[in-house]
């Protein structure tokens, strides 16, 4: 069943999201351990982690878990971007060729006719 437009960017949108926790976490880890710098940036993911959760339930009702699984994995593609734009982190030919990889699989599921 081809998805459509809509359901691909809200299950990328969760996807961002729960890439974003990532963020939230690295940046807790540059923090002293339980300053006001730490717990904010805990309390921010757990708390992009708790609406990334009531928004997979509601992805998961609309469109087969097969292909939510297989758009979650673009997950490498938004966390490699965020590792560039907010911690000034460089992009390996291998990270490129991976990213490439898993962008071709997903498109492949996203468009499957069965």
């Amino acid at each position: 069943m081809k998805q459509s437009i809509k359901t691909i960017l809200a299950l990328q949108a969760v996807v961002i999201l729960y890439t974003l926790s990532s963020v939230a976490a690295k940046s807790a880890s540059g923090q002293p351990a339980f300053s006001l710098g730490f717990l904010a940036f805990y309390g921010v993911e757990i708390l992009i982690l708790g609406i990334y959760a009531l928004a997979w339930q509601q992805i998961i009702k609309r469109c087969p878990l097969s292909v939510a699984y297989a758009n979650r994995a673009m997950a490498i593609l938004w966390s490699l971007i965020w590792a560039v734009v907010f911690f000034k982190e460089s992009i390996t030919w291998k990270n490129a060729i991976g990213v490439a990889i898993v962008f071709a699989g997903t498109m492949l599921v996203n468009g499957n006719d069965e």
